[in-house]
């Protein structure tokens, strides 16, 4: 699994590989910016708003072409990715926001009505909305609540216009969540 050391490293594989398209009409690189500027303008905390930024770093690492066929475990490699480099409350939503997905879509017939057509299909991928005990289960993990604000603005994040902010107008807010050893 890749792992990432530097906020340097994290800032180049979305210069690389931030322009991929994986379904939802806008690049890796404009969905995490879109993600990052709704959690911020919702006054979220410092770590949401990161997490809200890198929660799909997972997909950098996998080939465009699977995005739709597969489940990439994308959730998984990103958290390990970050792993080390940040803060648990910046890596613990990353790690839990398609679980998130999935509690939403058993809480919330609505919300599933509402999933755009990718992240439907990327649900069943997934494996489909939890039950009732994978709900409550879900509820007692650390972190779950914030995984849940990341999910909303992974959701919200799609939009046709481009983000007004830039990858580095979040790297002071990211420098103040590495993790300290």
């Amino acid at each position: 699994m890749p792992r990432l050391s530097s906020l340097e490293e994290i800032e180049r594989l979305y210069a690389e590989r931030g322009g991929r398209n994986y379904g939802e009409g806008v690049s890796q690189l404009e969905h995490a910016l879109q993600c990052a500027e709704l959690a911020r303008a919702d006054d979220a905390p410092p770590a949401v708003v990161v997490a809200a930024l890198l929660h799909d770093i997972g997909h950098l690492f996998a080939r465009e072409e699977t995005a739709l066929t597969r489940d990439d475990r994308h959730e998984a490699v990103g958290a390990q990715a970050l792993k080390g480099l940040f803060v648990d409350a910046v890596v613990r939503p990353i790690a839990l926001h398609v679980a998130a997905k999935r509690y939403l879509c058993c809480k919330s017939p609505e919300y599933f009505e509402a999933l755009s057509p990718a992240s439907r299909r990327t649900l069943e991928l997934q494996g489909a909305a939890f039950d009732l005990s994978q709900a409550a289960a879900f509820e007692r993990q650390a972190g779950w609540r914030e995984a849940v604000a990341v999910r909303r603005y992974d959701d919200g994040g799609k939009r046709d216009w481009p983000a007004t902010a830039r990858f580095a107008d979040f790297m002071p807010m990211m420098r103040e969540l590495i993790a300290r050893a």
